[in-house]
């Protein structure tokens, strides 16, 4: 398997409203759709979509979320065989505001996401063990995440940890178990106390959190690109090209499902090239509405993200 993915699936409700509503206010939005989501789902489809064999190790509630689910990574190509369904809980749900101006509001209810155990991770270790790229994230119980990347670790897999939702308090293994750990602004501040607003902000994150052991940091801007961090790279700014935005959510998961899908079948591409193509991949999928609708496939990218690497 190239990327196996153990967290979380959701199922997105999203409404489309000229702006985010304030504090007890009701308005009307203009359109509704139902799409699916929940950040490791997200992550392994995007990987999907681009090429990559993908698994995920996932629990979903016994409901007509959690079946439609099942049947959209069936539809997508992602394998299922580590992803349960539960009755003692409902699947995951995201109610989603998106304004006029491309901005989003979340709410999420975990459900199911929240019995995924370190014994489903235990009974996928054969899966996990033999892949090429394990991507974790914090939408399922914490010590199923770390449970996962150790023992990806300590099988040589390589490892991407994307911590969000950003937890405060995050056990000190998560950032010796994960070769690339990858965080937006706000999770990066939440893990280290450094207001993030500029490439300056954003390098001083990045260098306290490889301080603790993490390898190789990315932090991610929005439109402004990335920020690269590691023992070759010193908080390199990897830049975006400008965009009109028509719906920016998921595109954080669509940059670490491009990343992942890069180190799995193109392990040569240096990480910065790596990285620049993941930025233009989230890019894209900002420009359609939804979150997974809106990542592109294989096909639809231009020609150049999809090449290999020439070796010199």
């Amino acid at each position: 398997m190239d990327v196996v993915v153990v967290g979380s699936s959701m199922t997105d409700l999203v409404s489309f409203t000229q702006r985010q509503p304030r504090p007890g206010e009701t308005i009307h939005g203009n359109k509704f759709l139902m799409g699916f989501g929940g950040k490791g789902a997200n992550q392994c489809v995007m990987a999907a979509k681009l090429g990559a064999k993908t698994a995920m190790v996932a629990k979903l509630g016994k409901d007509f979320y959690g079946d439609n689910t099942l049947e959209n990574f069936q539809n997508v190509g992602v394998n299922k065989d580590h992803v349960s369904q539960t009755d003692e809980a409902s699947s995951g749900v995201a109610s989603i505001i998106v304004s006029e101006d491309g901005q989003n509001s979340i709410v999420i209810v975990a459900g199911a996401n929240l019995l995924l155990s370190e014994g489903d991770v235990a009974k996928a270790t054969e899966l996990i063990g033999n892949a090429k790229v394990v991507l974790c994230q914090l939408e399922v119980p914490q010590a199923t995440s770390l449970a996962a990347l150790k023992l990806a670790k300590s099988s040589g897999v390589f490892t991407i940890f994307n911590p969000a939702p950003a937890a405060e308090n995050l056990d000190a293994d998560f950032y010796t178990s994960c070769d690339i750990l990858c965080a937006n602004e706000s999770e990066a501040e939440m893990l280290t106390g450094v207001t993030v607003s500029d490439v300056d902000s954003a390098q001083r994150a990045a260098e306290m959190l490889r301080s603790k052991g993490c390898e190789t940091v990315i932090i991610t801007l929005g439109e402004r690109g990335s920020v690269l961090t590691s023992a070759q790279h010193d908080g390199v700014l990897v830049p975006v090209s400008s965009i009109k935005a028509v719906d920016t959510t998921g595109a954080g998961d669509s940059f670490i499902g491009a990343l992942a899908y890069y180190r799995a079948l193109m392990p040569t591409l240096p990480l910065l090239d790596a990285v620049t193509r993941a930025n233009t991949v989230a890019s894209i999928s900002c420009q359609a509405a939804g979150t997974q609708s809106s990542f592109p496939t294989a096909s639809q990218l231009p020609k150049d993200l999809m090449a290999a690497p020439v070796n010199h």
